[in-house]
């Protein structure tokens, strides 16, 4: 589905990997290592691929969309799949719920945003292209 313009989600990209890198300490998990680092690991690299996608906000558009979109579910599975792969799931749930709500509305967002930058679903390239073609037809039948 094609939901969210790609300038929507860049604005998540980075609202999201700041608050990932702040979160250890507004959850008031920052004393328990494997998942503060986690957090502030993720959120970096979130900025990090954000400012080298092909889309509004990023710097060098070296990234296409859909492998952005890519990077974008594979974090978010790791980060859900984190407290038990770095053994945090029994702490409290201030430490491990944050990551597995973050990582899987990272997923669902991927799921939801358009796979071309410039706001730019498929639907619409085809709807234009569909408007050229008919405009071409009216000129050449004048």
């Amino acid at each position: 589905m094609n939901l969210i313009p790609t300038r929507i989600h860049g604005i998540v990209d980075y609202v999201v990997g700041v608050a990932l890198i702040a979160a250890p300490w507004i959850f008031q998990f920052n004393d328990v290592d494997s998942a503060k680092w986690v957090a502030i690991g993720v959120g970096l690299s979130i900025i990090v691929y954000s400012l080298f996608t092909d889309y509004e906000l990023g710097a060098v558009r070296a990234i296409p969309m859909p492998g952005h979109l890519l990077l974008d579910v594979g974090g978010g599975a790791f980060l859900a799949a984190s407290p038990w792969l770095f053994g945090f799931a029994d702490d409290g749930t201030n430490v491990w719920l944050p990551h597995v709500v973050v990582g899987l509305a990272d997923i669902g967002i991927a799921a939801f945003t358009c796979r071309r930058p410039g706001d730019r679903s498929r639907n619409a390239v085809e709807r234009d292209d569909l408007r050229v073609d008919r405009e071409d037809v009216r000129r050449r039948a004048a």
